[in-house]
Order: C-alpha cells, then structure tokens, then sequence
C-alpha cells in the first residue's frame, strides 16, 4: 500500500508565520509547489520568502520549518478543495491541514463545502469516513460519482430480398446477350419474410455530480415503411408479401407488385404509361408516348423517338431507334440490342452491341459487345469503364469515350462552372453599381432618399449574390477534387480504334490521329497510356 503524500502546514509564532514540510512516505507523491502556492494565496499571503522556501523544497528530508513572513496571520482550520472532473462526472476533494489551534472538519462540514461546489448527487459517505479516519492531506479523495448515461442504438432494417440488381446477363460463346437467362428481378412468393425491423433503444439517462441530467446519444429511429401486397406483423417488426409478384426497395419502402403488361405497342390505345412496379411490354414504344415506372421496363420490340424512365433497370430485346429523341434513364442498369440516335442515361452499367451517333452514360461499366460490337459518332461515358470491339469508322467520325468520372458528378462540375462565372459577372456589376451610386451620392452632397434605397437594395443583393458563390465554390472545390484527382477508369478497344477519336480518362485527353488494335488505354499521371490487349 502507498504511503501518505508529501504535504504542508501552517504554524503561528509571535514572531511570524511559519510553515513546515512534510515528506511523502515511501509510495506517495510529493508536495507540488504550485499546490502550496495556491493555497497561500488563497489564505492571502502573498509576500513571503520565496527563496527560503525554493531550498527547504530541495533539502526537504522527514520534515522542516520555513519562515515565511513577520506578519501574523488569523489561525486556520483544515479546509478542503473541490474539483469536478470532465463533463462533472465525479468530485475530487483534497484537504488541507489547520494551523496550531485551528479546528478540524467534520463530517456536516465537508458535506456543506460539497454542496458549496454544486456537488448534489453520488456522494460516497463512506469516503468522507475514511478521510475523518485517516486525515491524509494533499491526497485526492473521490467523494462522488456520476451515474453515466446508458447509450441506445439505432434501429435497425434488414432486407430479405436483392436490393443491389448488379448481376450481369449471362453472355453466349459468340458474345450476344441471352436475354432467357436474365434472372436480375427480385421475385417473392405470398408470405415470403421480406423486411425485419430491430427496434430502436433510446437508452437511458445519467445523472452528474451536479444534479444535471446526461441524455445518452441521439439514436436514430425507423419503421419498416412498404406499399400494397404486403402485410405488416402485429408487432410491427417484420413484413411479409400478400402476393407472388416482384419485390424492390423504392425510396426506403418495400413495394411489391405484379407486373403490369402490355400485350401490343405503346401507342395512342395506351396513352403514357405511369405504374409503381415493373413493366413488360410485348411490342413496341411508339414515337411520342413514354413510361415512366418505379421498377423495372422490359420492351420485346424496338423503342422509336419515346421516353421510358425506370426507378430499376430497363431490358430492350431489341433496342432502340430514337430519331434523335428516344431517351432511356435507368436508375440501375440498361441491357439492349442497339442504341441509336438516342440519349440513354444509367445508374449502374449498360450492355448492348452496337451504339450510333448517341449519347450514352452510365455510372457503371459500358460493354459494347457481340457480333458487332462497335461505337460510332456521339458520346460515351462511363465512370468506370468502356469495353468495345471497334470505336469510330474509316471516315473519321467524331466519337468520344470518357471514362473515370461519374457522369453526373462531371455534369454538376460543368454546370456549376457556368453558373460560378455568371454570379461572379452579376457580382462584379453590383459591385460598379454600388461606386457609382456612393460617387454620385458624394458629389452632390445631400442624401437623397431615392439614392439612399438604391445603395441598399445593391448592398442587400450584393450580400445576397456573395453568399451564393461562396456556397458555389465550396461544392465547386468538393467536386473538382474528385473529377481531378481521380485515377481510376479503362478503356479497352478488342478490335479498331480509328482516327477522329477521342479519348478522355479522368480530364486527360488523347487524339486517336491513325488507326489503333488491340489496345488497353489507362490513364499514368497526366499522360494516357495504350497497353497491348
């Protein structure tokens, strides 16, 4: 067991105040001269014999006497000091012995000086007997405790269903897509479990020394959310489907729903199709008409110059001829024959065979394949990669093929540039405006009121337009770090790349200017580099 710490005490002669030094025992700490010197200026001693003092300190051995001053000062009792620890989660008293003649504490006495310090909860009485017991001075003594918080977690939602459609259509030997094969729908029969809920605990709240309730961390609650076909269980915690359909996770809710089929075209004897679950249509999308669903879209015929907007994934078996005003958004994967004239935007990869004068993105991987596997005229982007067999044509048609950067990402930055250069022409206008109204104002020397609300409203706008572009140039800088300092991407040509190609990988360009085989494009610093296939 550790011996008593080093401490000190105050002594009351007719010729002055003294003070002695005691020295810890083996195990204990010494006395810390910061400690003695507070406690003397709390007992407002202020000039004393610094030097005396310093080398009693250095020869301090068993215990000696130091005189620190002539005057003679009140005698004092034992007194005690109280700290709070962080976040007031205990009290700590260290205590002080009386001088000659002083009086010693007793238990209501150190309970009031707790109280005194705001300490209102977790005293431990049994440590204030131990200190009346044992009297050990400049010791710590732990005289309450906090209660902490008990922490909760969040709930929790597991899905017993494929919320992640990126499985790719199985391909043939000759490299056409087997569109019998593509099991990428999330089926679900009557009483299926589809979702389970883990509920939120709160937790539970603490007290501190002082009294202060400790509210645990801010947890985050759920519910299991879902659509029609499906049953929720009594309790609330799992949830199970009413039909055999197709289930899928839209904005948070579980949807299950039966397909809504179209035996014939999309024409004027359908109108615009508007539905909440999948949609199979067995002919073709007319020019004009759209379908807009929250699952899937799967077309057996060609889609014209139409519109189909997918919350899953979209399957062409044939594909579509857009006249330059077919335009396929998929927020996962898109899977066709052909594309054509058309822009075609996806959330994950896209699979055809063959892309003519379109633009084409695709958050995911791009795979022109099949017997033809070709890319000629337009605009190709992927953020990962583009994998096709020929890219361009022997006449030199324009062609581009970026990679490395998710598109949308690379259209926001493109769009807040513009947007960064049109607040900063309006700001610069103000700015002149606002000169020329304070000149005028100046070298008439009177205030004009119509003036005066002139400068106002510019100064206003002014506030206005500089609080847009510095949040403009936040998102700017946000976005321009991760279109310039991205790395990644690939572009890989298994046949013919041909001049009048264009070649971007993360902003780093390359001019296709004579005909290339074989070849594996990366990007090696600020340089793209061709690798042999």
């Amino acid at each position: 067991m550790s011996g008593k710490n080093g401490y000190f005490k105050l002594i009351i002669k007719e010729d002055g105040t003294y003070i002695q030094l005691f020295e810890a025992e083996p195990g204990g700490n010494p006395i810390v001269y910061d400690e003695l010197s507070n406690y003397l200026i709390d007992r407002k001693i202020y000039e004393y014999d610094k030097a005396a003092l310093g080398r009693a300190f250095l020869s301090l051995k068993d215990m000696l006497e130091v005189k620190l001053t002539s005057n003679i000062i009140p005698i004092q009792d034992e007194a005690g000091k109280v700290e709070l620890g962080e976040e007031r989660m205990k009290a700590i008293c260290r205590f002080y012995p009386p001088s000659n003649g002083g009086r010693l504490m007793t238990k209501d006495d150190i309970i009031a000086l707790l109280v005194k310090a705001g300490v209102k909860y977790g005293v431990d009485e049994t440590r204030i007997d131990q200190f009346i017991a044992e009297r050990k001075y400049c010791t710590d003594y732990l005289m309450a405790v906090a209660t902490p918080a008990v922490q909760g977690h969040d709930a929790v939602i597991t899905y017993h269903f494929n919320t992640d459609l990126t499985k790719k259509p199985k391909t043939n030997e000759d490299g056409s897509v087997d569109f019998h094969q593509l099991d990428i729908i999330s089926r679900c029969r009557k009483g299926d479990l589809l979702a389970t809920l883990s509920p939120v605990d709160y937790g539970k709240p603490g007290i501190d020394v002082c009294g202060n309730v400790i509210r645990p961390n801010k947890v985050n609650n759920k519910t299991l959310r879902y659509g029609s076909k499906t049953v929720l269980s009594e309790d609330g915690l799992a949830l199970f489907s009413e039909v055999d359909g197709h289930v899928s996770l839209v904005d948070g809710k579980v949807v299950v729903s039966d397909t809504y089929e179209v035996d014939g075209d999309v024409d004027a004897s359908t109108g615009d199709i508007i539905y909440d679950g999948n949609v199979i249509i067995k002919g073709n999308v007319i020019t004009g008409y759209s379908i807009k669903a929250k699952g899937d879209v799967e077309v057996n015929g060609v889609v014209e110059g139409a519109y189909i907007e997918a919350g899953g994934q979209i399957i062409l078996r044939r594909g579509i001829q857009g006249m330059n005003k077919g335009i396929l958004k998929a927020a996962s994967n898109i899977i066709t024959k052909f594309i054509e004239n058309s822009e075609v935007i996806a959330g994950g990869y896209i699979t055809t065979e063959s892309i003519m004068h379109s633009r084409v993105s695709a958050k995911g991987d791009i795979v022109v394949g099949g017997r033809k596997g070709f890319v000629t005229g337009g605009e190709i982007r992927s953020g990962t990669l583009i994998s096709i067999k020929n890219a361009g044509s022997h006449m030199g048609t324009s062609t581009l093929l970026e990679v490395g950067i998710d598109p949308k990402t690379l259209e926001e930055f493109r769009e807040l540039e513009k947007k960064l250069a049109d607040l900063q022409s309006e700001k610069d206008r103000i700015v002149q405006a606002v000169a020329t109204v304070r000149k005028r104002l100046q070298s008439s020397g009177t205030l004009q009121y119509d003036k005066l609300e002139t400068l106002r409203q510019l100064t206003q706008s002014n506030i206005l337009l500089e609080e847009q572009l510095q949040k403009a140039r936040r998102r700017y800088d946000e976005l321009r770090f991760e279109v310039e300092g991205n790395q990644t991407g690939m572009i890989k040509v298994q046949d013919s790349v041909y001049p009048g190609t264009k070649i971007v990988i993360s902003n780093v360009i390359y001019f296709v200017r004579e005909e290339i085989h074989h070849t594996k494009f990366v990007r090696d610093r600020a340089d793209i580099k061709l690798i042999p296939l």
